[in-house]
């Protein structure tokens, strides 16, 4: 295989082997987690929560070097400073990771707390969100978006169809008054209901 080549899934397995090897808590958000919970759609895009500080930099420079990537080292360090996100891309497939750097609060430190260990057909495996997160990050999207993306809603109804037996919806109405999206969850589940109709 070519690196031009190079899959969202290896790409997410080389950044989840370093994350492990330098003991950084990590977890798999976005349209990758809403997949593994849900129906497979085109992305090229993988987001990871990592906790990073400054003297993790180096080792992220040093692991993905040019020509084969590019990193920010300024953006990096300020995204880690700021809380924020940082971008590394996988130049000759075009793959970019958003490396997002939690901001500390309740909902982050339960989120981190839940993560669950998820495997594919491959030896590959990673710590990933749990679903019910998933869907809390992707409510708090949708209401960013002003209830206008449909990829977000189409990710969450995915997850609900293929998952839904398993998922905490409790939990999801607990933390979605908590976080202001109950508005938005409530839309979706009235959507589904009048498509099983």
């Amino acid at each position: 295989m070519t690196p031009s080549e190079l899959t969202p899934t290896q790409l997410l397995d080389i950044f989840a082997r370093f994350f492990e090897s330098q003991q950084i808590a990590y977890r798999v958000v976005g349209s990758m987690a809403s997949m593994a919970y849900g129906e497979p759609r085109m992305t090229i895009d993988v987001d990871i929560v990592a906790d990073l500080h400054a003297d993790n930099l180096p080792a992220i420079i040093a692991a993905f070097p040019a020509p084969e990537y590019y990193v920010s080292e300024s953006a990096a360090l300020e995204a880690i400073r700021r809380t924020s996100q940082f971008n590394v891309i996988h130049i000759p497939s075009g793959l970019k990771v958003d490396v997002i750097v939690p901001r500390k609060s309740d909902h982050s430190d339960s989120e981190q707390s839940r993560v669950r260990r998820l495997s594919d057909r491959s030896e590959f495996s990673a710590w990933y969100a749990a679903p019910e997160d998933v869907i809390l990050n992707k409510l708090r999207y949708l209401k960013m978006s002003g209830g206008e993306s449909q990829k977000h809603i189409r990710d969450i109804a995915g997850m609900l169809k293929i998952t839904g037996d398993q998922i905490d919806r409790e939990y999801i109405e607990t933390w979605a008054a908590k976080l202001k999206v109950l508005d938005e969850w409530q839309l979706i589940l009235r959507n589904m209901n009048k498509n099983k109709a």
